[in-house]
């Protein structure tokens, strides 16, 4: 199988978070911040050397304000609904994924909040101006993603949370397609809270995520066992505790802090280079088929992630899908979990097909896929 899945998880993972994983089992088996016995310690202090590397890694607050989750949908969900109040406004943008789209919905239908959906355009500034122009007297939060995963925008979230600060909202990033593809700085980009999946582009195992915080005032999702403060009913007020009940998915973390190190001796730019370099090659060749049809004119690295979105004139991007799939190749098609970017795009009746390539892509795998496409396009393969 030939993997341009990546959007939707890692594969394969580096032998390195693969080890991690299944040494952990032995290595780390007892429960952090349970028990007082080395093993518990040893566990704890593993657990500790992530938070360390994630605040590192992303420019954070603070390893106290880093909340292990188990994905970057339970992240979002914590952040969200931990900081809005009845009457609040939220903005968010019209690239949004489903984990930000669906509980701002929920909390809006139960006549809690109120939300409204600014444009994201090629121009920046027009982005910016339409941004702008969503602002309320009670917005109270702004959630924006990083990057779309379906077209691969970079929104401009330095800007926008310089605009959302001074108008005294919170500003959120949804970091699942940004954390490890492009650099987020959550002090230098203005950043409140970033929610990031560990499987993506991490390298970790699924099942992993992370809230980074700068001390936010947020109120946890669950209440629960925290190894702390046993004796008081009410949720510890310190962090991480405050947001995290219950035991850690120890394995999962283990792998994270692996991917992690990973990431970091290759180099964000190093990776997003040449994902670049990959995607634009496939770019260059899809512009070649006739009956295929792109959702951008050129490929620009600045304005651009590695993902790419394509489909096939009088096919279903689902139908493309199965028979890339039938010739061994990986991709998805569909709708991605993101109906604003589709509606935003005119791609709400097809979806799309998406390309998400890693840095071991090779020039092999770029042939083969190309040449399927093309194959499915005159309709030589079904």
């Amino acid at each position: 199988m030939i993997y341009f899945d990546n959007a939707a998880t890692s594969y394969p993972k580096p032998q390195s978070v693969i080890n991690a994983v299944r040494n952990s089992m032995f290595l780390y088996g007892a429960n952090p911040g349970r028990s007082g016995h080395a093993f518990s310690v040893k566990t704890a202090e593993t657990v500790y050397e992530t938070r360390e590397l994630l605040d590192g890694f992303f420019d954070g607050y603070g390893s106290e304000f880093i909340c292990f989750t188990v994905n970057c949908t339970h992240a979002l969900n914590t952040a969200i609904k931990g900081i809005l109040n009845k009457g609040d406004h939220v903005i968010i943008s019209s690239l949004e994924h489903n984990s930000v789209t669906r509980p701002i919905h929920a909390l809006k239908e139960k006549g809690f909040i109120t939300y409204s959906v600014f444009s994201v355009c090629e121009d920046k500034e027009e982005t910016l101006e339409n941004f702008k122009n969503a602002f309320t007297r009670n917005t109270k939060l702004c959630v924006v993603t990083a990057v779309s995963n379906v077209f691969g925008n970079i929104l401009p979230i330095k800007e926008l949370s310089r605009v959302a600060h001074s108008m005294g909202a919170y500003f959120f990033v949804d970091g699942a397609q940004g954390a490890g593809v492009i650099p987020i700085s959550m002090k230098n980009d203005g950043i409140d809270c970033l929610c990031i999946p560990g499987h993506k582009g991490l390298l970790g195992p699924m099942g992993t995520g992370a809230l980074l915080h700068g001390n936010v005032d947020l109120k946890p999702l669950i209440q629960g066992g925290t190894g702390s403060s046993s004796f008081d009913l009410n949720q510890p007020e310190n962090f991480p505790e405050r947001l995290e009940s219950g035991t850690l998915n120890v394995p999962g973390i283990c792998g994270l802090k692996e991917g992690l190190k990973v990431v970091e001796k290759i180099g964000v730019d190093n990776i997003r280079k040449r994902e670049n370099e990959i995607c634009k090659e496939i770019f260059e060749g899809l512009k070649d088929i006739k009956k295929v049809k792109l959702y951008r004119d050129f490929y620009n690295e600045e304005l651009y992630a590695p993902v790419l979105s394509f489909n096939i004139d009088g096919l279903h991007s689902e139908q493309v899908s199965a028979m890339l799939d039938r010739g061994g190749v990986a991709v998805r098609g569909g709708f991605h979990c993101s109906p604003l970017a589709h509606i935003s795009m005119g791609t709400n009746d097809t979806g799309t097909v998406r390309i998400s390539p890693s840095f071991r892509t090779t020039k092999k795998d770029i042939n083969i896929l190309l040449n399927l496409i093309r194959k499915i396009a005159i309709k030589e393969f079904i």
